[in-house]
């Protein structure tokens, strides 16, 4: 299988950020357009509030924005949510659906995460799709058939092989500093990848598969050099962009 994609690191802001935060968004873009992230491509999600600022920043530079989740519908009586072809409205060409934190703290399955999938797809949008385990789960070696009947659950049956990204995010390393070696890295996205490619027959090697959880400047190159991963999805780190390019500059 050759598999040679562009490699993608994203910035997941979750709920931070307010106007004065743009200014971040600004120097990532003028580093991006400088060379700072090679031929990787880099997107901010931003909370829903900056998206529309946020684009006329990155207007014009290669960096694209996300959003951070999608209601299933277009439109329609759901006080508080936001729909994918909003999201496109307002400038975003991405958007993260089935993170952890969505799954545990907003109680989403993997059917709901399907169709989530299914609506960034109908707005044009790219979903990348978060999959990982927790601790207890991995200590009791469930660790790939609970990423794998995640995988079979989340992901629509009718998809643009352009149009899906997977995020490995073990839940057990996000937000704690804690990372699984390389190796185990590797067989995840080995697992992940050869489970994706029975679903697409054959045609695995285009999608990319990104690692997430505690991805800093301080282990970036080691994790993003790991066999199959194609780039990242980043927290915390890629709210300044200092921190965030250092990770993107993994790839100059």
């Amino acid at each position: 299988m050759t598999h040679n994609p562009r490699p993608l690191v994203a910035g997941n802001w979750k709920m931070h950020g307010v106007r004065e935060s743009l200014g971040e968004v600004s120097e990532i873009c003028a580093a991006v357009a400088g060379g700072g992230a090679g031929e990787a491509e880099v997107v901010i999600c931003p909370p829903a509030t900056l998206l529309m600022a946020a684009a006329q920043i990155c207007a014009g530079t290669p960096v694209t924005l996300g959003g951070q989740y999608c209601h299933t519908q277009p439109s329609g009586p759901f006080t508080g949510d936001i729909s994918a072809e909003m999201l496109k409205d307002a400038g975003a060409s991405y958007v993260i659906v089935g993170h952890s934190e969505r799954r545990f703290g907003h109680n989403e399955s993997n059917a709901s995460v399907r169709e989530e999938a299914a609506a960034a797809f109908r707005a044009g949008l790219t979903a990348i799709v978060c999959v990982g385990e927790t601790r207890a789960e991995r200590e009791a070696g469930h660790a790939l058939s609970v990423v794998g009947s995640q995988l079979a659950g989340s992901v629509p049956k009718a998809l643009s092989l352009e149009s899906l990204v997977i995020a490995y995010e073990p839940v057990w390393a996000i937000g704690t500093g804690l990372t699984p070696t390389p190796q185990d890295i590797a067989e995840m996205h080995r697992f992940i990848r050869g489970r994706i490619n029975e679903q697409l027959l054959g045609q695995a090697d285009k999608i990319r598969i990104l690692y997430g959880g505690s991805v800093k400047p301080g282990n970036a190159e080691e994790v993003m050099g790991v066999e199959d991963v194609d780039g990242a999805l980043v927290g915390g780190a890629s709210l300044t962009a200092k921190d965030f390019m250092a990770i993107a500059g993994v790839y100059r």
